[in-house]
């Protein structure tokens, strides 16, 4: 009998200059979700005040997953930033549409001012 191969999240973040892209890539679950929420709190105590996440990668995504973008939507706010989620694969379009998380969809494309390499430098798991 063949189990399940657990998929991984990686987190990588490229900010050579504010706002800052986190990519996600893999699955956002129970497991996973605390390097998600770490990497997003690093951003704040870095004083990067606008934050996008690019979902392209990401294929799967719980209501843990929603709850830590949503922690850190209002972390952001608080801070006097934002929180944008860029390109979400169906399924997690499907998920904010339910929930009427829809908000943190940015409704224009990637800044043009980040750079071009979407995965920027990999952070490494439990290096935050």
């Amino acid at each position: 009998m063949l189990l399940p191969i657990p998929q991984i999240l990686n987190v990588s973040r490229n900010d050579r200059s504010n706002p800052a892209l986190i990519t996600l890539t893999g699955e956002i679950d129970l497991t996973s979700v605390p390097m998600l929420r770490a990497s997003l709190r690093q951003c704040l105590r870095d004083g990067v005040r606008s934050i996008h996440v690019d979902l392209t990668y990401v294929t799967f995504c719980d209501c843990s997953g929603l709850n830590a973008f949503l922690e850190a939507a209002q972390r952001t706010a608080a801070a006097g930033g934002a929180l944008r989620l860029h390109d979400p694969p169906a399924m997690v379009a499907r998920l904010l549409t339910l929930t009427g998380s829809g908000f943190l969809l940015a409704a224009f494309p990637m800044p043009s001012r980040l750079p071009h390499d979407r995965l920027g430098t990999a952070v490494p798991a439990g290096a935050l």
